[in-house]
């Protein structure tokens, strides 16, 4: 097949369902092309080598690349951020059905849910159906963001949504949690397929020499790490406040957070008003480095903001951190939760609660640690067995079929 990817973000930015993705279609013998903005996420600056213009062209590993303009925005600024995501949209629009040549199926990555108008627009100009992978509920993601706080917006938002809903001809969602949402909110069961997101690329890049240099740099050193976003929804002041408690009881315990974003100058000022020597930030860093660092690391910690919303979704970090073959500390409720659980995979505490994620670190770090490695193990095996990249790649191909025969199908109407 010839499969349309249609994204706001892809390589060099940090996003999954990416190039991996597309590389792994590649290989199985589909024609990919990709049609993106420029790359800006996720300091909301063009990346270096990058210059704005009407079209630029791309080939990577036999994936074609078609970048069209955007805003380049991802601060806190709401407008920015809404005049990035819908100069993305009106440019795919107007360019995209001019230049993606002739794909059978598009896959459309949401969010941000702006990306339906360009997904509609194919549709309709085109007949190209689409497969929406839905990673973000649109409005709720929004208001728990603090993104939008007016209610008309919100309620216009929602409806956009159920509009986008409607269009596409299969849905898939990285929950069971968004599954049994949107079928409240009226799409069909047969509709909807639930498919794990996977790590980045799949497969671990660790190396043995990287390794090796994290576990001099943390010896001695009771390691706990977050790894990704430092934004408003991870709501990260509680894991401050829990690393003050730790400090002082065990002080041999380190927090790092490792990744940038609109929090990470508060968080640090936070740490160092309250002298809270434990915790550490350490910048975005490239895979490979990431991967060794998660790989020697005592706990892996996932956070987000106490909210129902959230109990719905699986942070993509937790697959990294299964990958890692690591312990997890998940402070977060629902699916989320629910998975740990049945990998038997790590300890689960409440969100936006210090005293319980410091409770959770306190428990881990009192384990044997054979007990600890025994939970890594189980979520390694639990990522192969359940997860990864091949697994997932494999359940897509069935829902870009069932797309591309339903168009098919409705040609072979026109005909007659």
């Amino acid at each position: 097949m010839h499969i349309l990817m249609l994204t706001q973000w892809f390589q060099p930015e940090p996003i999954f369902k990416g190039l991996p993705f597309a590389k792994e279609l590649v290989a199985r013998g589909h024609e990919v092309t990709v049609l993106t903005g420029f790359p800006n996420y996720p300091g909301g600056k063009l990346y270096p080598g990058y210059r704005m213009k009407l079209i630029q062209r791309e080939s990577v590993e036999g994936v074609k690349i078609i970048r069209v303009p955007l805003y380049p925005s991802h601060g806190s600024s709401s407008l920015g951020r809404i005049l990035n995501y819908v100069s993305f949209a009106l440019a795919a629009s107007a360019i995209g059905p001019l230049v993606i040549g002739s794909p059978d199926v598009a896959y459309v990555y949401h969010p941000p849910g702006t990306v339906g108008l360009p997904a509609i627009a194919l549709r309709w100009l085109r007949g190209l159906r689409f497969v929406y992978d839905v990673q973000d509920l649109w409005p709720d993601t929004l208001a728990a963001s603090g993104m939008v706080r007016s209610r008309a917006v919100l309620k216009a938002v929602g409806l956009w949504s159920r509009l986008v809903y409607r269009q596409a001809e299969r849905i898939v969602v990285l929950s069971p949690g968004f599954k049994r949402e949107l079928i409240r909110r009226g799409v069909r069961d047969d509709k909807l397929s639930v498919i794990y997101n996977w790590t980045e690329d799949g497969r671990s890049t660790r190396s043995p020499e990287k390794e090796l240099a994290w576990k001099e740099a943390l010896a001695g050193r009771f390691s706990v790490v977050y790894a990704g976003n430092l934004g408003k929804a991870q709501a990260l002041d509680s894991v401050v406040e829990a690393a003050s408690r730790v400090q002082q009881v065990e002080p041999d315990v380190n927090f790092w957070f490792v990744g940038d974003g609109v929090e990470a100058e508060r968080l640090r000022s936070l740490a160092g008003a309250h002298h809270i020597e434990s915790v550490h930030f350490l910048p975005r860093m490239p895979l490979d480095e990431l991967d060794s660092l998660l790989a020697v690391a005592d706990v892996l910690l996932v956070h987000l903001r106490d909210d129902p919303l959230f109990e719905m979704t699986i942070p993509s970090k937790t697959q990294a951190y299964l990958a890692a073959g690591r312990p997890i500390l998940m402070a977060v409720r629902g699916d989320a939760a629910d998975l740990v659980v049945r990998a038997a995979a790590g300890v689960c505490c409440s969100p936006e609660d210090p005293a319980s994620i410091a409770d959770g670190v306190l428990r881990l770090f009192e384990m044997a640690p054979s007990d600890r490695a025994e939970m890594g193990a189980n979520g390694r095996s639990f990522y192969t067995e359940e997860i990864q990249i091949e697994e997932g790649v494999s359940r897509f191909e069935e829902c870009f079929q069932t797309a591309g025969e339903a168009r098919k199908r409705r040609r072979a109407v026109r005909q007659k």
